[in-house]
């Protein structure tokens, strides 16, 4: 069997006391947490001053960029507007919206009764042919005699206008637009 260790004799002189060991041992342990500490608080300290200054360049940056994609923004938006500017919308000409907006009144008129403009100067035309006519024939017409009224005299009332039904048949009967 394995000899037992003797004990420790704490009373001989030549051994070595635990507390003396203890302090030599806990030395460097201590040192080392003393510069543990110490380098945090430089860490603490300087990181600080370095952490403001990252904030205050990232502001910078970030007002850098954005007036930068501002400044695109508004040149895209400009040379789009331009392209749109300068192509017409198929379809969507003012002078076909006018025609057509045109032809949907005439098509609301025409149901209501009401003559088209082309119907309105055909009959002006015809007024004026008529009036051109009658003053031919006041020119060539003889001297009144005395059983013609005179100008002087009132004129004989007028015929009644033609009913409606006869004039919407002479409207139909005349081309429309």
């Amino acid at each position: 069997m394995p000899k037992k260790p003797a004990p420790l004799n704490t009373d001989q002189p030549n051994q070595p006391s635990p507390a003396p060991l203890r302090a030599t041992a806990e030395d460097p342990a201590q040192q080392i947490w003393l510069a543990g500490l110490g380098a945090f608080s430089k860490v603490h300290e300087q990181g600080t001053k370095v952490f403001e200054t990252l904030v205050k360049e990232g502001l910078a940056l970030q007002r850098q960029t954005q007036a930068a994609t501002q400044e695109k923004i508004a040149k895209a938006n400009s040379r789009l507007s331009a392209m749109a500017n300068s192509i017409p919308a198929p379809g969507l000409r003012p002078d076909r919206l006018e025609t057509i907006f045109e032809d949907r009144v005439a098509k609301a008129l025409d149901r209501l009764g009401m003559p088209s403009a082309t119907q309105m100067n055909e009959l002006i035309a015809r007024l004026d042919a008529l009036e051109r006519r009658i003053a031919q024939l006041n020119d060539a017409a003889p001297p009144a005699t005395h059983g013609a009224p005179s100008p002087e005299a009132p004129a004989a009332a007028p015929s009644a206008p033609p009913s409606k039904p006869a004039a919407a048949r002479r409207r139909k009967a005349s081309p429309s637009n």
